[in-house]
């Protein structure tokens, strides 16, 4: 089988001319001309970007999703294949109602009459992974109409299969293409075979699902459809059916008389809230998985990707925010320099020169003007020749600034993006650095407070009531001394503080 598989997709590639892609770089250039050779039987009029996105829509749902994965490393792809591979999305035809049954009774191990008291066998939406039925509980469970979510038949195998030629066409291009190594894309499968896994099992998408929705209990801006754990497991994921219209139907929407303008800044809000607040983002935000609500909230579907950051991304990432709305370019070069994205013997000049030439251009201009796409690009060519590191854990967070953007240009071309944004940051480091920040980060530490403040009145004791050794030397006695007197005023505001705190902690 994986030889077939194999000679189907150099048959393909053949077709569309990838391989002229890779073998022109090779030295002899012998394998250029048996390939030109071949031409008789193949149409290579078209761009080179436009063949490849062809290609991988023939050989199949993986290569789609392994095409949208590359158009988001820009830092790796050039522009113009970045750009065709954007367009690819997961339009694959469903798998068939008996399969889809089957699939049921081989996960409750009973046929879905038993499980659900209605399920519709025709799929209201089919994507790369799994498709989406409708259904509605028993009543016995609720009675509530649900969305059942089915991962395709068979795909582990078939995935393991398409990774490892995957990985060994990767090798290959590192070998022949001169570009190969620069452009790591051993490593790029490999973290495209971390989400695809993580996509496998509907548990985890039922897991941060429900994350999600915890963090937007009572939300203004965003639904969440609830999950009904007693009905998921790892390939098939049961959740409240949510009702709204996609957000791509702008003219519906319109007619709805849902307010564009607030609907594209309640999306900004809730992206920066996601990564800035919470650390945990939905990042597969394209036009299919939102909707929006008949009271104008978004609604978030397919949860297979997310991407979190630590609190020590946040932190930058907020500080290389802030400084860009307020175009202190100086201190984006600082923060990049201190995190150890930028080597540190990089000139702070020399790069806040190379960051606002690309940066200084698009503000002051409505969304309609601006192409992040080129801004992100601009940006990775700099950090190139700056040598700065691409972050992996940003991937995830660049796909999904590209996916806002093109939300924002469906529902509000002028939505000026960095008014909006601004506001939300700067509450934000207001919250983080300020003494909001200082109250709350003593409430965390007040448990551990709890624990040690009765012990510090002994330590105290303890630390006056040490003998003095004889020393032959006045100038170490005088530090000793001034180091007790130290400890003991810290220890006097510890109590304080903690008193303090212990009494606000207590109120809550």
């Amino acid at each position: 089988m994986r030889l077939f598989r194999l000679l189907k997709i150099a048959a393909v590639a053949s077709r569309f001319g990838l391989d002229e892609m890779v073998l022109e770089h090779e030295p002899s250039g012998r394998l250029v001309r048996l390939a030109n050779a071949l031409q008789f039987w193949r149409n290579l009029s078209a761009p080179r970007a436009e063949r490849l996105r062809l290609a991988l829509e023939t050989l199949g749902p993986i290569f789609v999703k392994f095409g949208q994965v590359l158009s988001t490393r820009r830092d790796l792809m050039p522009a113009d294949i970045a750009d065709e591979l954007a367009k690819l999305q997961d339009r694959v035809p469903p798998f068939s109602s008996a399969q889809a049954l089957a699939e049921i009774e081989k996960a409750y191990g009973r046929p879905a009459s038993e499980v659900f008291a209605e399920f519709d066998p025709v799929p209201v939406a089919s994507a790369s992974i799994a498709q989406v039925h409708f259904a509605k509980l028993h009543e016995r469970d609720g009675g509530h109409e649900v969305a059942v979510k089915i991962l395709r038949p068979n795909m582990l195998s078939v995935i393991e299969h398409d990774l490892a030629l995957m990985d060994s066409g990767a090798m290959l291009l590192e070998k022949l293409w001169a570009d190969g190594r620069r452009l790591k894309p051993r490593e790029v499968v490999a973290e495209f075979a971390k989400y695809l896994r993580d996509e496998l099992d509907l548990m985890r998408e039922a897991a941060n699902a429900s994350q999600l929705r915890r963090n937007f209990t009572d939300s203004r801006l965003l639904l969440v459809p609830e999950v009904y754990w007693d009905f998921c497991t790892s390939t098939v994921m049961v959740m409240e059916r949510m009702h709204g219209t996609p957000i791509s139907q702008t003219a519906r929407l319109v007619a709805d008389g849902i307010d564009m303008k607030k609907l594209s800044e309640a999306g900004v809000e809730i992206f920066f809230t996601q990564v800035f607040r919470d650390g945990f983002f939905h990042a597969d935000m394209h036009p299919g998985n939102i909707f929006v609500a008949a009271d104008g909230r978004y609604i978030a579907l397919d949860f297979g990707i997310v991407g979190t950051l630590t609190d020590t991304d946040k932190n930058y990432l907020a500080q290389n925010f802030l400084a860009f709305f307020r175009r202190d370019y100086k201190r984006v070069a600082e923060t990049h320099i201190e995190s150890g994205w930028a080597p540190r013997d990089t000139r702070v000049d020399e790069f806040e020169a190379a960051i606002r030439a690309v940066c200084e251009p698009i503000f002051d201009r409505p969304l309609r003007d601006i192409s992040f796409g080129k801004v992100l690009l601009r940006l990775f060519q700099t950090s190139r020749r700056f040598n700065v590191e691409i972050q992996p854990q940003l991937v995830m967070l660049q796909k999904t600034l590209l996916n806002i953007e093109g939300l924002g240009r469906q529902l509000d071309p002028d939505l000026d993006l960095w008014q909006t944004a601004k506001p939300f940051l700067e509450r934000w480091m207001s919250e983080q650095i300020g003494w909001r920040g200082l109250l709350k980060s003593f409430q965390q530490e007040a448990p551990q407070l709890a624990r040690t403040l009765p012990q510090l009145p002994r330590l105290v004791h303890q630390a006056l009531a040490a003998p003095r050794h004889a020393d032959p030397q006045p100038q170490l006695e005088r530090l000793i001394a001034a180091q007790r007197r130290q400890n003991l005023l810290l220890a006097i505001i510890a109590l304080l503080l903690a008193a303090l705190l212990g009494s606000h902690y207590l109120s809550l």
